[in-house]
């Protein structure tokens, strides 16, 4: 990429960004789009919605194709993939970035909202054990307004079942491996070329620094996720979309 922040193609990233994550997740997009279904069903075409852990601002991009007269505002602590957020989106006066640590029950007085009509995040929340995770929902159930909804993609473990995942982890790996020998990246391989990139060397930097290589939480079930959000003080919450490994819960308020 170029040598400065106003010459790079930030759209390259993130196209970078969504390959990488579909090497793991070849059903990313399906995801997403029963995601924006429910953000429709619930709260119209203009929802004014928080992109939690938004990363490169996946959701966000998705969102605002569909409906151009959505607001967003993106929350993650990760400072390349924000970098690349806020320069994907630089001049788009729809969009809003805010660098917040979501373990910090401080982290939503820096939204300029209040409340929201949506509350979206995907293939992040897993990052959190489930104290903070379970802080963290009692927060969301203030965000959200009445009559709108939180929506979560992410894995979500099914122990009851080990002969199903073991089958299932097999021939997603098989996949993968396929998928890798044919170029694919995988995340250590894109962290590798943004730790080379001149402008975002340094934000990668201060990423590893942050969390390490990966952080590991503890990616609890379905009924957790459901059950907890129940006592957060939604009134409702179910999955909406799964797949063999993963799963879209939503929560209505």
């Amino acid at each position: 990429m170029t040598e400065t922040a106003a010459g790079t193609d930030w759209r390259a990233w993130q196209e970078s960004w969504d390959r990488q994550q579909e090497w793991y997740m070849p059903d990313r997009e399906e995801r997403f789009r029963v995601m924006l279904d429910m953000v429709e069903a619930f709260t119209g075409a203009a929802p004014r919605v928080l992109d939690l852990a938004c990363g490169t601002g996946s959701i966000t991009d998705r969102l605002l194709k569909r409906f151009p007269d959505a607001t967003s505002t993106g929350v993650d602590l990760d400072p390349a993939l924000l970098a690349i957020a806020e320069g994907y989106f630089a001049g788009d006066e729809r969009v809003t970035f805010v660098r917040a640590d979501l373990t910090d029950p401080r982290w939503a007085q820096a939204l300029p909202y209040d409340s929201y009509d949506a509350v979206l995040t995907a293939t992040a929340l897993h990052w959190l054990h489930t104290e903070p995770l379970t802080a963290l929902y009692g927060q969301l159930a203030g965000l959200v307004r009445d009559g709108g909804v939180f929506m979560n993609a992410d894995r979500m473990k099914d122990e009851t079942t080990p002969r199903i995942n073991a089958a299932e982890r097999a021939h997603r790996h098989a996949a993968m491996e396929r998928a890798k020998a044919a170029g694919a990246l995988d995340w250590a391989a894109w962290w590798e070329l943004a730790a080379k990139d001149p402008v975002l060397a340094g934000p990668t930097a201060e990423r590893f620094a942050i969390y390490g290589e990966h952080a590991e939480g503890d990616a609890p079930s379905l009924d957790w996720h459901a059950r907890t959000l129940r006592e957060a003080g939604f009134a409702e919450a179910r999955a909406v979309w799964s797949s063999p490994s993963d799963a879209l819960v939503l929560a209505l308020k």
